[in-house]
């Protein structure tokens, strides 16, 4: 009964915002969004990025609504904007100012509270090589 709810959740054209997502998918995207430290935030973008699935931001959107327990809070739209609306945006600003996020004007500073994951540099992995 439940892949019969699923595949009617699927094919109704007024539920644009449901994004299906395979399940590795999804659980990349969820461990990308717990690395978020306490104190630092990312994108819809980035976080897509990090999970290896560059511009799926709109499926860390469905995974973020549908998944239970994560920092949710620490992802932003574009340019460090809160893109949820009513007390769902109040009670997101508030959390991040209590983890000690500052922001200037409706904007969070992402020069300064961006979370940039560590990714290997192409260099880095050939040091040591040589080609002969």
């Amino acid at each position: 009964m439940a892949a019969g709810f699923l595949c009617l959740a699927v094919a109704d054209s007024r539920r644009m915002d449901r994004v299906v997502t395979s399940s590795s998918m999804r659980t990349r995207i969820i461990a990308a969004i717990r690395k978020i430290p306490c104190g630092k935030v990312s994108t819809y973008g980035a976080v897509a990025r990090m999970a290896g699935h560059p511009g799926a931001a709109r499926q860390v959107v469905g995974v973020l609504r549908s998944a239970f327990g994560l920092p949710w809070q620490r992802v932003l739209g574009a340019g460090g904007q809160i893109k949820l609306r009513g007390d769902s945006a109040i009670e997101q600003r508030l959390r991040l100012e209590a983890e000690g996020v500052a922001f200037r004007g409706r904007r969070v500073d992402m020069k300064r509270y961006e979370f940039k994951s560590a990714r290997r540099r192409k260099s880095e992995t050939n040091r040591g090589r040589t080609n002969n």
